[in-house]
């Protein structure tokens, strides 16, 4: 195949995999489809995808393999090793051969026994600044020096595709989960309305009172109200 052909394949390869994406109903559809499309176009045996999750630690988000999982659980458990590094300095980092690793000698020691030689981690940015790094995707290979320097650029082709999906995919629950609440909200406000006899701003005062007394969001309030019948103690 030509350098020409090869281009073609991939340029339709993305075109479907950012059709796929679009199409992903959630945030774990959306990294499930990225994780299947690295082992189809990358030259990795596993792969997976660690995210921040809002105001927490990194979390693993998918696995092509459980030893994933075990690479993950051995760096976030100690917050050492590649994949943390490249999350915190959106940089990203090659092993050619974990046995030969000296820059984190004990996380390739446990990863090697686990059967994985080489390593890609790039990170998944939504723009510049490690303040923008929302995750890391992980490539794996059981094979010394697995990954060329095409490799490489797919993989940072896929990472950003990756992050423009992770972010719409994310911000597409947080407005479905606002619309609920405020449907959530209208429909306590109705029962408040129609018990103590009182207008639409008194009902949401009692309500925000109530979630600012006992230190509840006040979707749960509503939420409370709705299914007991009572508001919280």
């Amino acid at each position: 195949m030509t350098e020409q052909e090869v281009a073609v394949t991939s340029a339709d390869a993305f075109a479907r995999l950012a059709i796929e994406l679009h199409d992903a109903p959630g945030v774990e559809e959306t990294i499930d489809a990225v994780v299947q499309f690295a082992l189809q176009a990358l030259s990795c045996t596993y792969a997976g995808v660690a995210l921040y999750a809002r105001g927490s630690r990194p979390e693993i988000a998918a696995v092509t393999d459980p030893v994933v999982a075990d690479v993950y659980d051995v760096q976030l458990s100690t917050q050492n090793g590649p994949l943390v590094t490249a999350l915190r300095e959106s940089t990203t980092i090659l092993i050619r051969d974990t046995l030969t690793e000296d820059r984190w000698p004990e996380w390739a020691a446990k990863v090697a026994a686990l059967g994985v030689r080489s390593v890609l981690d790039v990170p998944l940015a939504t723009g510049n600044g490690t303040r923008s790094t929302v995750g890391v995707l992980g490539l794996y290979s059981p094979t010394p020096d697995a990954f060329s320097q095409d490799d490489e650029a797919i993989a940072h082709i896929l990472a950003r595709h990756a992050s423009v999906a992770v972010a719409s995919a994310r911000h597409e629950e947080t407005m479905a989960q606002a619309v609920d609440a405020r449907k959530l909200v209208g429909q306590a406000m109705g029962i408040l309305m129609e018990r103590f006899d009182v207008d639409g701003d008194r009902a949401f005062a009692i309500l925000k009172r109530y979630s600012q007394d006992t230190n509840t969001k006040l979707r749960d309030v509503a939420q409370q109200l709705i299914d007991t019948r009572k508001l919280p103690h």
